[in-house]
């Protein structure tokens, strides 16, 4: 199918598409406008392998307009399991779960017709997005097996690596009462959002089996959690209830929290979209051949209207239902950019929309083929994506720590002081132009070193450093991640963290985990603890509790660029501007990436300092300075004017 022909198809523009459940009867809907017959098949069971396991019935589809074909079936089929099975003009069948399924049995191999508000944890209506400023922003990216996993992170047993090991609030290790682990430790570190690793239903973990593991980038059904996170993978309601409740207990420990979102490809190029309508939801060639920009076999044509309404239908219901705060978009340029504003005007729209984040990478896994004129949302494209929508900033991750494709390279705070140049232009989020694209405000950039991709920041350290071992607390490699962590909290942007970074999280070398083990990938509760990783988490604390203490670090405001100061070599220094008066004083901040002390000429005033994980406000971390100030190697040093 080309271009002209899928333009040709009706556009159904309806918000009632999928299984709309009352007491007394379920109206199904699908769009298949290629179709020449479609019926609906109830089942007792998410699989034939289940106690119980029948057909119920089957129920003629009648077109009801716009490509859509309907079915009412009366009576109240709340926890009914269904397919939709196809008939096309050329003789060929397909059976499909319902594109727009809520809830699904084990394996997503059936959907099932849902009451939402029969799958509500405790609280639930009352559940709110918490109210977050601008400038106080940071997100922590973690995998909901991984958060809880680990045996010694004092969750229940039965709960670990589920969306239940967030709602405890006040585990410890082992069960201690005083190294506080998961959800309770989460609470004092000072990140204000959790980024979710895919949350909805992915196809590489086999549900009915424990022990599995994936990262999750793999849909297979883009609107129904995930099942190996819930306790009962088997009953669509479960994941649901237990999904939000996750959600619920983030938001009551004053925590947003981000979904990861795969809309640029399905598991299989098989998939039930592109069963529906065959042609029609991947993006192909001019040959015919589907096109590869997701790495996968099989993107996903956004700039189709139809996909593109399912992109922002299957955003609004995540955001609505499930009370999600913020979409981070997988390879992002594989949508255009129509398709991302269409989403971000629709998020605005909801009520307190305007405060939903929305970022993502705005790069592709290779080739792709958008048609009819699209512009992919990659940097180039920075002019027309809305001024709301953020971008992983890559740049400014290779030039802190070195590039992430080639393990011995080294960047700025780890040998390779001349990438220098490079940070003087993340300071003030690119806006300059530097590197051939402009943000048009400061948070659009999503600053960052680490994220679940590639090494950990502490297995890129220690492979440009060639240290032997992983779990030895080298002090140069501390120094080294302390001073990562200061340059991304300290400029303007949207600070980002991969779990665990801040108590220097180890995979030992393997830089692509995503099948596993949970072993390499959990996160490790005791380390947390350990004397001197533990320092290490308190330096982020601390850098975190200056950020939110002093907005225009974050540029949130509008504030310019920070004015430079002149300093030797490779030190930077830099005073955050402010138009007019300012009640919390003046701010000056100082990179040293060298391995020995550096001396520095201070701007007229009397100086004190607030790093090295000493909160803003509490008592002065060294004496009061003046004139001038010795700079700890490889360090950020953050001072306050009296």
């Amino acid at each position: 199918m080309n271009w002209q022909q899928a333009c040709e198809l009706p556009y159904y523009g309806g918000n009632d598409l999928g299984a709309n459940w009352t007491r007394a009867r379920t109206v199904f809907k699908l769009w298949a406008p290629t179709a020449l017959a479609v019926e609906v098949r109830l089942f007792a069971t998410g699989t034939d392998g289940e106690p119980g396991a029948a057909a119920l019935a089957v129920h003629a589809m009648q077109p009801a307009g716009q490509g859509v074909w309907s079915a009412a079936v009366p009576g109240d089929l709340q926890g009914v399991y269904y397919l939709y099975a196809l008939q096309f003009p050329d003789g060929h069948q397909a059976v499909v779960v319902d594109p727009y399924a809520r809830a699904a049995g084990a394996n997503g191999q059936r959907g099932m017709v849902l009451d939402l508000d029969a799958a509500a944890p405790e609280g639930w209506q009352a559940d709110a997005r918490p109210q977050i400023p601008a400038h106080a922003r940071a997100v922590w990216e973690v995998h909901v097996a991984d958060f809880s996993a680990d045996e010694h992170s004092g969750v229940p047993e039965a709960w670990r690596g589920t969306y239940l090991g967030f709602v405890p609030e006040d585990t410890t290790l082992d069960g201690d009462g005083r190294h506080p682990t998961c959800l309770n430790y989460l609470k004092g570190l000072g990140v204000s959002h959790v980024q979710l690793q895919p949350i909805f239903d992915y196809a590489t973990v086999d549900e009915t089996k424990p022990g599995g593991y994936n990262w999750g980038y793999d849909p297979l059904n883009y609107n129904v959690p995930e099942g190996s996170f819930s306790t009962d993978p088997y009953h669509g309601e479960v994941r649901v209830r237990e999904c939000r409740a996750m959600i619920a207990a983030l938001h009551r420990a004053g925590l947003g929290v981000v979904m990861d979102v795969v809309y640029n490809h399905t598991y299989h190029t098989d998939s039930w979209l592109e069963r529906t309508v065959p042609g029609y939801w991947n993006r192909r060639w001019p040959d015919g051949r589907i096109t590869n920009g997701s790495g996968c076999g099989n993107d996903l044509a956004s700039e189709r209207p139809m996909v593109r309404k399912y992109l922002v239908d299957s955003v609004l219901y995540w955001a609505r239902e499930y009370h999600i705060d913020g979409f981070r978009f997988d390879l992002m340029a594989l949508e255009d950019v129509e398709t991302m504003n269409a989403i971000r005007a629709a998020l605005d729209d909801l009520p307190g929309g305007r405060e939903i984040l929305m970022y993502g990478e705005p790069w592709t896994g290779g080739g792709t083929y958008l048609e009819g004129g699209a512009r992919p949302a990659d940097k180039r494209a920075l002019g027309t994506l809305s001024d709301r929508i953020g971008f992983f900033c890559d740049d400014t991750r290779d030039a802190v720590k070195g590039n992430v494709f080639d393990a011995g390279n080294a960047g700025y705070v780890n040998g390779a002081p001349q990438a220098g140049y490079d940070v003087l232009h993340a300071v003030g989020a690119w806006r300059s132009g530097a590197h051939g694209f402009r943000p048009r405000q400061a948070m659009q950039v999503v600053q960052y070193v680490s994220a679940h991709d590639n090494y950990t920041l502490w297995d890129k350290l220690a492979a440009v450093a060639r240290r032997p071992g992983y779990d030895t607390p080298d002090a140069d490699l501390l120094a080294q991640n302390r001073m990562a962590a200061g340059i991304c909290l300290t400029c303007q942007g949207l600070p980002f963290l991969q779990a665990g970074e801040e108590f220097g999280r180890t995979k030992h070398g393997d830089h692509n985990s995503y099948q596993g083990p949970l072993a390499t990938n959990r996160l490790d509760w005791q380390r947390a603890h350990r004397p001197e990783f533990a320092a290490l988490t308190a330096f982020y604390r601390g850098m975190l509790a200056i950020r939110r203490a002093f907005p225009r670090l974050s540029g949130a405001a509008g504030e310019p660029e920070p004015f430079l100061l002149a300093l030797p070599g490779w030190l930077i220094g830099f005073v955050p501007e402010t138009e007019g008066n300012d009640p919390v004083g003046q701010l000056a901040v100082y990179y040293n990436p060298e391995p020995t002390r550096q001396w520095v000429t201070l701007p007229s005033g009397t100086w004190r300092r607030l790093c090295d994980g000493v909160h803003a406000g509490a008592a002065p971390f060294g004496p009061l300075c003046r004139d001038a100030l010795e700079l700890e190697p490889r360090s950020v040093t953050v001072l306050l004017a009296e």
